[in-house]
């Protein structure tokens, strides 16, 4: 139940997102939720528990906007947080950032994309 609930909220979110951002992220976060849908209980506490912490971030980005009317999107990793990361963790992050920041280009992922481990 919680973990429907957070994934609806994150997809909610994402609607504030322009076009090509809010399709990029909500694949991103479909496939992570179904990636861990068989995750064991200790990863998957751990799985929620960063993902509902992204998601409060989401929400006072979203009422900063409100009050300054200046899109800011994402959120910034700590060296700490990045230090937790796997290797295919990292490896997403970067395709993520790479995609994000491609200039001029729709943002675009294949359905059947796999990620290096």
């Amino acid at each position: 139940g919680g973990a429907r609930r957070l994934y609806r909220r994150i997809l909610q979110l994402h609607r504030a997102l322009p076009p090509a951002l809010r399709d990029l992220g909500d694949r991103y976060v479909k496939e992570e939720f179904r990636r861990h849908k068989a995750a064991g209980p200790a990863e998957a506490q751990r799985f929620l528990r960063e993902w509902e912490a992204t998601l409060i971030q989401q929400q006072i980005n979203e009422d900063k906007q409100n009050v300054r009317e200046k899109a800011v999107y994402g959120i910034q990793l700590t060296e700490e947080k990045l230090n937790d990361f796997r290797d295919e963790q990292i490896g997403q992050l970067k395709e993520l950032m790479d995609e994000a920041t491609k200039p001029n280009k729709k943002i675009t992922i294949s359905k059947d994309s796999e990620y290096k481990t």
